[in-house]
């Protein structure tokens, strides 16, 4: 048996350790492992080479990645087949290279394919098992928002990084009777947000699903200043929008997804006018993507890992690994991608823990 295993979309912490399950289990079986570069641009050209570069993959390539952030096959965000964007005439084009990348897939005798990745590889792998190819899919994204699997590795460490940023900014906002506001990723869903705002003890939650209104967030800061608190902590997703409106984006290259811009710089300019305390915005970023992931999302990741070898050797193509109720399962790639994607329920049990312990969503 000969797979082929590959990353997509945004890096995420626990990539590596899902890497090294898939290379350890199917050589425990006398597998072979291919690694494709930089998600589907490996498939897409053969003689595509990057710092990463395509290689069959043994132990020995595995032996230290379990801690190790990132991925050491590369990933990318544009590399969607049917969308795949290449060079006309010095312009940018995009184009439909799809069955290229089956035959090539074919060209190099794999078996089946183990597609790392959230909603948007999933939906790809989806319709390169509608093309014939035998694919496995394997849930990731800091975001949390894939459907049908209780969580996703990735983010729990994302969580800790903002956990972290909110426990400085405290101190720093106390220090000199600030607000502060922290953004932090997640897309079109506020897990990110909910749970670091609930975990760091915030004074403000701002998610993209419960949009907000300026003037309960200023009146909570108000209020925490009649009580002798001059200082508020206040975690904003980046797709978090104001009533009525819509969220911040910034400007996107061609095949790329909508890039979110500005949530807590729009988020300070409200503010500011109506409170005579100095706002101050952080901007939390890639850093939630990046380092060694946490041990929950190491041992997730090898979970999936096995679970994702174990479905190839019992055929399970078009299925993708899920977790339910602790226990690793398989669903159909297809009911995934046709479900809406897992956000935050308004009114489900983080965010009641939310509000009963006085976090404010801009309501």
């Amino acid at each position: 048996m000969k797979i082929g295993v590959m990353t997509g979309g945004g890096d995420c912490p626990g990539l590596n350790a899902v890497i090294r399950a898939v290379v350890l289990s199917a050589h425990a079986r006398g597998w072979e492992v291919f690694g494709i570069e930089d998600a589907t641009h490996g498939l897409v050209d053969l003689d595509y080479r990057s710092p990463h570069g395509n290689r069959w993959l043994t132990p020995d390539h595995v032996e230290d990645i379990l801690g190790q952030g990132g991925t050491i096959l590369g990933t990318s965000n544009k590399s969607d087949p049917w969308n795949f964007v290449v060079e006309v005439d010095g312009k940018p084009v995009s184009t439909d290279v799809s069955q290229q990348t089956v035959d090539n897939f074919n060209s190099l005798g794999l078996d089946a394919l183990i597609s790392i990745g959230g909603d948007g590889s999933m939906r790809i792998a989806n319709k390169f098992g509608n093309m014939g190819m035998n694919v496995v899919g394997v849930p990731k994204t800091i975001d949390q928002d894939v459907a049908a699997t209780d969580t996703t590795f990735g983010f729990a460490t994302a969580v800790q990084c903002a956990t972290e940023a909110i426990d400085r900014l405290q101190d720093t906002a106390e220090s000199h009777d600030r607000v502060m506001i922290l953004e932090v990723m997640g897309r079109d869903a506020g897990h990110i947000a909910l749970h670091a705002a609930i975990a760091g003890s915030a004074h403000a939650c701002l998610i993209p699903e419960i949009p907000y209104k300026i003037g309960p967030v200023v009146e909570k800061v108000k209020e925490r200043r009649r009580n002798g608190h001059p200082h508020s902590i206040i975690v904003v997703a980046e797709g978090a929008m104001p009533a009525g409106g819509e969220a911040s984006y910034g400007e996107n290259e061609l095949g790329e997804m909508p890039k979110y811009f500005g949530a807590a710089q729009r988020l300070a300019a409200g503010l500011e006018p109506h409170l005579e305390l100095d706002v101050r915005f952080t901007i939390l970023g890639h850093l939630q993507r990046g380092g060694s992931p946490v041990q929950f999302d190491r041992i997730l990741g090898t979970r999936y890992g096995v679970a994702a070898v174990e479905a190839v050797e019992a055929g399970k193509f078009g299925q993708m690994v899920a977790l339910k109720n602790n226990q690793v399962t398989t669903v159909a790639i297809a009911d995934v991608v046709e479900q809406h994607q897992h956000r935050v329920d308004p009114q489900g049990p983080f965010v009641h823990a939310a509000r009963s312990v006085g976090i404010t969503f801009g309501e």
